[in-house]
């Protein structure tokens, strides 16, 4: 009586090395050295931030003679430089109005930017025309182009053909520049994450609903927006540090009553370049916005990098 033996099949030893390989780096990177490593890192990632901080609470004539760690043994504390740099004279700051103008800046640019890429990506995902995927290709390769490229063509555009700098004299048009290019440069990569994410949805859900009789807007609509929420929101996220930390674009479309917080403090640096505790100070409030979105939404920001990141 013979026995067989059947040996493992190519596609079976493959997929063992690679779930042992996983395993193994799982391993590794749980392991006490790389736990230690990652929270030396974010130790001295976070003590430049910290001294910041410290240091826009501190008087004027202490943050001058002493570092910031003298806080430790010596602890003196004010908010005169916040009142300063928020409520003082222009020559100061009055980052107070320019903090108004990043947020009427942020937020209407983050929800064009979504709502227009939902549409492109469902396009992309789920309607079938000619081209579908040369222009898919085409807006993945938008990504690796610098927008500085894109800088003079807008000017000339928004002067010639769309000049809301003159809409309003009291400044609530000239906006629109500073959003329309927020939203273009945006749009490559909002695209991309959210096309990733909307096509790896069930096929099996927009047949039933055609069978049904929906069209494709009663479908993006009813099925796809609310299965694509948590993408919606940790992209949103991802778009709102993009343009609340944005200095470019803010100098170049913003005048002189629109230009965001991330401007005012660039200029405040170059002005009193010696006064260190309005610098903090300054700093820490075009800081604080991001810090908050960022640590109450990060599960979400996480979650929108993997969904855009793990299938091309």
């Amino acid at each position: 009586m013979s026995t067989t033996v059947t040996s493992p099949t190519p596609g079976a030893a493959a997929v063992g090395a690679a779930n042992a390989s996983a395993r193994r780096v799982k391993k590794r990177m749980t392991s006490r050295g790389a736990s230690f490593a990652v929270v030396l890192i974010a130790t001295l990632w976070t003590i430049p931030t910290f001294g910041l901080v410290v240091s826009s609470f501190r008087p004027e004539n202490e943050i001058k003679t002493t570092g910031w760690w003298a806080v430790f043994t010596d602890p003196s504390f004010t908010l005169e430089n916040y009142q300063e740099v928020l409520f003082g004279s222009s020559s100061n700051g009055q980052l107070a109005n320019f903090f108004l103008n990043s947020i009427v800046i942020t937020v209407p640019a983050v929800l064009f930017s979504l709502f227009f890429g939902a549409l492109a990506s469902y396009a992309l995902s789920w309607m079938q025309w000619a081209g579908r995927d040369w222009v898919f290709i085409g807006i993945f390769a938008l990504q690796i182009v610098p927008l500085q490229m894109a800088l003079i063509p807008l000017l000339r555009i928004f002067s010639t053909w769309f000049p809301f700098n003159q809409l309003d004299p009291q400044g609530t048009g000239k906006f629109v520049t500073i959003w329309i290019a927020h939203v273009c440069f945006g749009m490559p990569l909002v695209t991309f994450l959210l096309h990733n994410f909307m096509s790896d949805l069930p096929g099996e859900l927009m047949e039933a609903a055609r069978v049904d009789g929906a069209d494709h807007a009663r479908i993006f609509r009813s099925i796809v927006l609310p299965l694509i929420v948590p993408a919606l929101a940790s992209i949103g996220i991802f778009q709102f540090l993009y343009i609340w930390n944005d200095l470019l674009v803010g100098l170049v479309f913003g005048t002189t009553e629109t230009k965001p917080l991330t401007a005012a403090v660039a200029d405040l640096a170059g002005t009193r370049g010696s006064e260190w505790q309005r610098l903090t100070a300054g700093a820490f409030v075009s800081m604080v916005v991001p810090l908050l979105v960022f640590i109450s939404l990060q599960r979400y920001f996480v979650r929108g990098l993997l969904a855009g990141g793990l299938k091309g």
